[in-house]
């Protein structure tokens, strides 16, 4: 999964970074809202942290934007304030969730898998296609009553492909899903990733299917 942290703190904003990509996901930082709204309007997101005081104004005046928008991109509010009429203002304005200054980095991680798991329609981590299971929590891949530890890239990939099930990737968005901004990568890593995968789903009834010109899709044989 890629996410967007708008943080100004840059101790606090280096300490969640690190704590979701040892989770293997993806991360894009802003210190501002301008710097927040530039990567917003370029790049695709599956979840928003956001401060709310920032330096050039306030995060809910992103957020409302955002909303505005239309964008359904997931968002976690990280405050110092913590009084109740707060809370709600954030979430009438469309916030997912919200977290209270100082936090825990694993209530943190915890409200994450949560909200995407409800963004994508899904209250359990281990989800089921065909005859595969899948627990994007533990990275644990089980095909034909066999156990297989993903990779981290290897896991988010897959994660992207069940949690949009028919929808055909290029692989130019699937490098700007699965890697951040600063990272030096082509298109070739994708192929390597996807080649991985469709080995660790032999025998299934899932495969990984290729449109020529398009891109790579998802899909199971019932």
């Amino acid at each position: 999964m890629k996410y967007l942290l708008v943080e100004d703190n840059l101790e606090l904003a280096e300490a969640v970074a690190s704590r979701i990509r040892l989770d293997g996901h993806t991360v894009d930082h802003a210190a501002k809202i301008a710097d927040a709204n530039a990567f917003a309007d370029t790049g695709e997101y599956d979840l928003i942290l956001l401060d709310i005081m920032l330096p050039d104004g306030d995060g809910r005046s992103f957020l409302k934007q955002h909303r505005a928008r239309k964008n359904l991109t997931p968002v976690i509010v990280l405050t110092a304030r913590s009084q109740v009429s707060d809370r709600i203002s954030l979430l009438d304005l469309g916030a997912d969730d919200y977290l209270t200054k100082p936090f825990d980095h694993a209530e943190l991680q915890a409200r994450c898998r949560a909200v995407l798991r409800r963004n994508a329609g899904s209250a359990q981590s281990v989800q089921t296609i065909g005859d595969v299971e899948f627990d994007a929590v533990s990275g644990l891949l089980v095909v034909n009553k066999e156990s297989i530890n993903l990779r981290n890239r290897e896991l988010r990939l897959l994660e992207l492909l069940i949690s949009s099930k028919g929808q055909v990737f290029s692989k130019q968005k699937l490098v700007d899903r699965l890697f951040s901004y600063d990272d030096d990568v082509s298109e070739n890593a994708i192929e390597v990733y996807v080649g991985r995968l469709r080995k660790h789903l032999e025998g299934s009834n899932v495969r990984i299917v290729t449109l020529r010109g398009l891109g790579y899709r998802l899909e199971h044989e019932s």
